[in-house]
């Protein structure tokens, strides 16, 4: 099935919110970015995405280490295919009705120069809390700063895909998640 993508929907959707640093007047600019997430169903990689999700952010890049990250997706908003999209839904894999939201928070931001940083935090999926961290890589034009960047996690680890679906055979237990997350009101890097 394609419910394998949609497990990395939802680890991609996890991921984003670590890669997302920003200040007090700092907004997410939702309609140029984007939460991918990537997993193989029988070896081949099968795409999705998030509609929707938000942050809250306060980044300075001059002091990463006081700046802060929050980060929910509406797991409902997962995409795959329409077959796939009703299935994501059911308790065996996000259990939207009980665990509408994945959140995550950051815990520590570490700058590693060149503009890349380094968020480190815990990502909640389906009542599981796992630490994560995600390298980010924040590049600036005109008004806006977009982060970028990708991490896998453990499908398992945050029991998405139950009963029979725990055969990684069928779909694989790691979910590389990609974001692309566009920030107004980032200070100069």
């Amino acid at each position: 099935m394609k419910l394998t993508t949609t497990f990395a929907g939802l680890a991609v959707a996890a991921t984003a919110a670590l890669a997302l640093p920003a200040l007090a007047q700092q907004k997410l600019v939702p309609e140029q970015s984007e939460i991918v997430f990537v997993s193989k169903q029988m070896g081949v990689p099968v795409e999705g995405r998030f509609k929707k999700f938000d942050a809250q952010v306060s980044f300075d890049p001059a002091k990463p280490a006081t700046s802060k990250v929050a980060f929910t997706v509406d797991m409902g908003s997962a995409s795959l295919s329409k077959e796939a999209d009703a299935e994501l839904v059911r308790p065996v894999w996000f259990n939207v009705p009980k665990f509408p939201q994945a959140q995550f928070e950051s815990s520590a931001i570490k700058a590693l120069g060149g503009g890349k940083f380094e968020v480190a935090g815990k990502l909640n999926i389906k009542g599981n809390a796992q630490d994560v961290v995600v390298p980010v890589t924040l590049t600036q034009s005109g008004a806006n700063t977009v982060a970028t960047g990708a991490f896998t996690i453990k499908r398992l680890a945050f029991k998405i895909g139950e009963n029979e679906w725990t055969d990684t055979s069928m779909v694989a237990d790691d979910v590389q998640v990609k974001l692309k997350l566009a920030l107004s009101g980032v200070p100069k890097l």
